[in-house]
């Protein structure tokens, strides 16, 4: 008997020891797809309409991405096919991030608050509206005369004041506890970050300078204490939309290495014959390409630009180009050219290694670069 009991309780030591160790069965934690700890992610966006395309999105690239971007209209309608989307990328191993264009549908303000307790970390936050600094630039303003700004600093409280009040971001912010909120946009990056949002991605598309991009948002979330990020849009306004997957993957590289916490691929529309949206295998090449480097070659520390250009305070020029407008109501004044010359010099000079910021004594930048411009210094 008693060696039968000595045999019983080893075995029952092993099986205890054996559930002890073995780990918890959990898809999200035994994904190989983590790089938890740089607390960087790279990923797609979803922006079609069902729930099947998504899961073939996710099937697709769960090996060599960590974020999933649910931007699509329908599905941020439609609680239960975002339901479905998010659970299965979780269960995937997926990080999500969740558009809402307007927040006018009932189940969407709880849906938002209890979001972090059902996904926990992989929950990243929500993405609200798109562009909305950006976007002044080129819509025509409808100001009756009477109520038109009538100074940079006028619009800019405006802006800022409006986003910070009316109903959707402001609703969001104001939660008990409120998610991180992120937006994509292509200029005026400075105003986003004041308006409320944490996370700004900067879009490098068409033929606009990666370099200004980088240091015009790095250097706003630099001196906000924010996070900053880069989404890949579109090179062309019609197929194949996207750069080819070299350009793609050196733009991912260059966001990376300069400190961006997220870098996207903005994944519109899908293509006739193709069930994956834009994106085809010279771009999931790409994806890989990255993953493999970023897996075996981690940056350990954010780079940090060692100088900066300062801009006039309230000054809403959208850069693009000498001509650009100024928060969409003014063209280019006196100041304009000067800010232009000085600007392409020390980008010809330092590359990505400066960030571009504003005047603002909320957020000086004296003791945090080596070499500091004013848009009217002589360099």
């Amino acid at each position: 008997m008693k060696r039968v009991l000595a045999v019983v309780l080893v075995i029952l030591m092993v099986v205890i020891l054996f559930i002890a160790l073995k780990p918890i069965s959990n898809p999200a934690s035994q994904s190989s797809n983590q790089v938890s700890s740089q607390n960087f992610y790279v990923g797609v966006t979803f922006s079609s309409n069902t729930t099947t395309e998504a899961k073939m999105l996710i099937d697709k690239v769960k090996d060599y991405t960590n974020l999933l971007v649910v931007d699509s209209g329908p599905v941020s309608k439609n609680e239960t096919s975002l339901n479905e989307i998010c659970d299965y990328a979780v269960n995937q191993g997926l990080h999500i991030i969740v558009y809402f264009g307007k927040i006018d549908l009932p189940w969407q303000i709880p849906w938002i608050s209890s979001a972090k307790q059902h996904w926990g970390s992989y929950f990243l936050g929500i993405y609200f509206f798109d562009e909305p600094a950006g976007s002044l630039l080129d819509t025509p303003s409808d100001f009756a005369n009477s109520s038109k700004p009538q100074t940079y600093e006028a619009m800019a409280n405006l802006f800022v004041n409006s986003w910070q009040t009316m109903p959707g971001l402001h609703t969001i912010n104001t939660l008990p506890n409120p998610p991180t909120t992120f937006t994509s946009d292509y200029a005026l990056y400075w105003f986003d970050y004041l308006a409320g949002y944490d996370v700004i991605l900067a879009q490098f598309g068409w033929n606009n300078s990666r370099d200004q991009q980088i240091a015009l948002v790095r250097g706003a979330a630099n001196l906000q204490n924010k996070s900053w990020g880069v989404i890949v849009t579109w090179t062309y306004d019609q197929a194949p939309y996207l750069e080819n997957g070299d350009q793609l993957y050196n733009d991912m590289v260059l966001a990376y290495e300069n400190g961006a916490k997220y870098v996207v691929v903005f994944n519109y529309p899908t293509i006739t014959g193709n069930s994956y949206g834009v994106l085809t295998k010279d771009q999931f090449d790409a994806l890989q390409r990255f993953w493999n480097k970023i897996k075996t070659d981690p940056y350990q520390v954010a780079f940090s630009a060692q100088n900066v250009l300062v801009l006039p305070n309230d000054y809403g020029w959208g850069m693009r180009n000498p001509n650009d407008t100024i928060w969409g109501l003014w063209g280019p004044d006196a100041l304009s050219p000067q800010i232009w010359n000085i600007t392409q010099t020390l980008l010809a000079r330092y590359g990505s290694n400066i960030d571009i910021v504003y005047s603002d004594s909320r957020f000086p930048v004296e003791g945090k670069y080596t070499n500091i411009y004013f848009w009217n210094s002589t360099v």
